[in-house]
């Protein structure tokens, strides 16, 4: 096309424009999946994603959100990923080790109310402040939530987990307790049998391995010990689960590098 830089596409093409809008369902599809792939060879366009968490984990970005009137402290791109995966995978149980404020229990089962049916979602976490637990508990979505006080990894927990799996169709995992690497690790042992063929367990904050150690010399963790870490050891070992490379790649912000894992046998 005449006058056209070299790379970008003729405005027709552009999102918004009457052709784009026209474009039928296939090769929308198409094009994004294409797109995507190109995000993983665009090295500008990960260094500007790369910049943006630097300067957002400094400046504490992720506690800026809610969810139905819960803090949520996450990245709103993991957010939109994990509704992506949801609704795909339609799960009747979802586990979540780590609760904080609650966002993120309140999230699921926000997300099972729009599916419809009875799918219900199990929050642990070794300390749940009273405070969170009042506020969790008055939320309209507290119908499908059951909190369980007490380590991640403590065998009584792990019992009182598996008799929820029973009979449950497909189960969804998320990570997001205490972020050494063998605290995770033991996790990702314990609660991915839990995990069905085509969900995932999620393992958030991978990004730790990724940041300059300023940001974690405070905390029990830090770079080569965290659960990007762990996640490489676990999949030495354990062949049903697989990075979904096509989420990282699509997402370019996220506080979950390598940590979204997708199973792929029983």
């Amino acid at each position: 096309m005449p006058g056209q830089a070299d790379g970008i596409p003729p405005r027709t093409c552009w999102p918004g424009s009457p052709a784009y809008m026209k474009m039928n369902p296939e090769r929308f599809q198409d094009e994004r999946d294409e797109r995507i792939k190109s995000y993983a060879h665009d090295e500008e366009l990960k260094r500007s994603a790369n910049s943006f968490m630097d300067n957002t984990i400094r400046t504490r970005y992720s506690y800026n959100f809610s969810w139905m009137g819960r803090p949520i402290i996450q990245y709103p791109q993991d957010i939109m990923a994990m509704q992506e995966i949801i609704w795909s995978v339609k799960p009747d149980l979802i586990i979540e080790t780590g609760i904080a404020h609650g966002g993120s229990l309140i999230f699921y089962a926000s997300m099972l109310e729009l599916i419809g049916g009875d799918g219900a979602v199990i929050g642990i976490d070794i300390d749940i402040r009273e405070h969170n637990l009042r506020e969790i508990e008055k939320h309209p979505m507290f119908d499908r939530i059951t909190m369980i006080e007490g380590s991640s990894v403590d065998v009584n927990v792990i019992d009182e987990v598996d008799a929820y799996v029973q009979g449950k169709k497909r189960v969804l995992v998320a990570l997001d307790s205490l972020h050494t690497h063998d605290h995770v690790l033991q996790e990702l042992e314990l609660y991915t049998p839990f995990v069905t063929e085509g969900s995932y367990c999620v393992v958030f904050d991978t990004i730790v391995e990724d940041m300059p150690e300023i940001y974690s010399s405070d905390r029990p963790w830090g770079r080569g010990n965290n659960p990007k870490t762990a996640v490489r050891e676990f999949l030495t070992k354990n062949d049903r689960f697989v990075i979904d490379r096509e989420i990282e790649d699509k997402l370019l912000i996220t506080v979950a590098p390598d940590g979204y894992l997708k199973c792929i046998k029983d």
